[in-house]
């Protein structure tokens, strides 16, 4: 299966390459260290402690456990890889020089003996879920041990997992630690081949980030500069199909609040002037965060085209919504808003976020819409109604505080691999 398996990712090494080079035409940012994603210019290191975040929620997520692990190894490096460049800007944006970024190999061979021969680590992270034999592989064949962070498999990846059940279980079979986010997910990594011996259930990463008490200060000072006394409501995480329900939602609420703005965040930056089309297309006044104008007192839906801002403009919003849900994309970080105590509306296509998503509407803390007039008349009722978009918001952040100690935990079930190793 393995040989069968590495056939196949050789054949697709040209048209991975054609499409990734084509994707560099239209977006500079895909050229950035292009060698490395084929198994070159990596930094040379030993001794290191590398995590692996595919893109900006991933890293995001790692944030606590990077602070904690510079404050307990402080001679230790740390690698931090990512698959996206938007992940990449954050990685600069949180970090600076203090983190040493790579971006990860594609899943050949040959780039992922590269990548080790140059980074060599003592102990692994990956944050979330990625499957990949050969890198798991390369792990298990050079004593390296990898520990999978707020691990989960929703049921939808299952079903695609137990088609190659024969790869997966010899994947999973090289000493690898699951620090599973929930017993359900543990449960499916168990189902796939897990070692019980070594399968831990520690809990969401993601509970553990605490609201920046700068940021929501700098937010609450934007929101007065640019949007003055207006009530606003920010959309997030948005994708292709979900923004045209948002516009339609934003239509239907300005006939009952004319002075409402909308922030509107595409979850992907190479979108951005995509989304300021289709805003100006739909007859709506539009400003962006990059423009030179210096308010928005007058505009109907203000875009943000800069990255690493969201946590800014939740600050400065009275309710959000969480796109990645109105679309069959599996939704995104619903802990974000619920931290900043901010109540939250979301789609029903919640397979990626199901636990959170679950605890958050048992407790009352999120409304659930199925399409754009649903989701204005969810906004409309919580601006209607003050005190209980307040409770609501109260609510979302008492589950989060209740949530806390993954990061704890995991510390717990790190340390000794780390101290072995760099004992060594």
């Amino acid at each position: 299966m393995r040989f069968l398996y590495n056939f196949f990712t050789y054949l697709l090494l040209i048209p991975l390459a054609i499409y990734w080079i084509s994707r560099s035409i239209g977006n500079r940012s895909y050229r950035d260290r292009l060698p490395q994603r084929f198994g070159f210019g990596f930094p040379k290191f030993q001794n290191s402690i590398w995590i692996h975040a595919v893109s900006v929620g991933e890293v995001q997520a790692a944030v606590p456990l990077i602070h904690a692990l510079m404050e307990r190894f402080p001679l230790q490096r740390i690698i931090l890889t990512t698959v996206t460049p938007t992940g990449a800007s954050r990685v600069a944006e949180l970090f600076g020089e203090k983190v040493v970024h790579c971006y990860m190999p594609f899943e050949f061979p040959n780039a992922i003996r590269s990548f080790f021969k140059s980074v060599k680590p003592r102990v692994a992270m990956i944050m979330e879920t990625e499957i990949w034999p050969n890198l798991y592989h390369g792990c298990g064949i050079r004593n390296i041990p990898l520990i999978l962070v707020s691990a989960r498999i929703s049921p939808k990846s299952i079903l695609g997992y137990r088609r190659l059940m024969s790869l997966i279980r010899e994947t999973l079979s090289h000493g690898i630690i699951i620090a599973a986010q929930t017993q359900a997910d543990a449960s499916r990594f168990l189902e796939l081949g897990a070692d019980p011996e070594r399968t831990y259930i520690t809990g969401n990463l993601k509970f553990d980030v605490e609201c920046d008490q700068a940021v929501f200060i700098r937010g609450k000072q934007l929101r007065n500069t640019l949007f003055a006394c207006r009530p606003v409501w920010i959309a997030v995480s948005t994708h292709s199909g979900e923004e045209q329900k948002v516009l339609e939602a934003h239509r239907i609420l300005l006939k009952a609040y004319p002075d409402l703005l909308l922030v509107m965040v595409p979850r992907h930056p190479e979108r951005f002037s995509e989304v300021r089309e289709l805003i100006e297309n739909s007859s709506f006044t539009v400003m962006s965060r990059t423009d030179e104008q210096s308010d928005a007192i007058s505009t109907e839906v203000f875009l943000v085209d800069t990255m690493g801002e969201v946590p800014l403009f939740f600050a400065a919003s009275d309710v959000s919504f969480i796109g990645g849900s109105l679309v069959p994309i599996g939704g995104h970080n619903l802990l974000e808003p619920a931290v900043q105590g901010l109540p939250i509306v979301t789609g029903p296509h919640l397979f990626n976020i199901e636990e959170i998503a679950a605890d958050l509407i048992k407790q009352d803390a999120c409304v659930v819409v199925a399409n754009g007039a649903e989701l204005a008349a969810a906004v409309v009722a919580l601006l209607d109604d003050p005190d209980a978009a307040a409770m609501m918001g109260a609510r979302g952040l008492k589950l989060v505080e209740q949530s806390r100690g993954s990061l704890r935990r995991l510390l717990v079930l790190l340390e000794p691999f780390i101290n072995d190793q760099t004992m060594n």
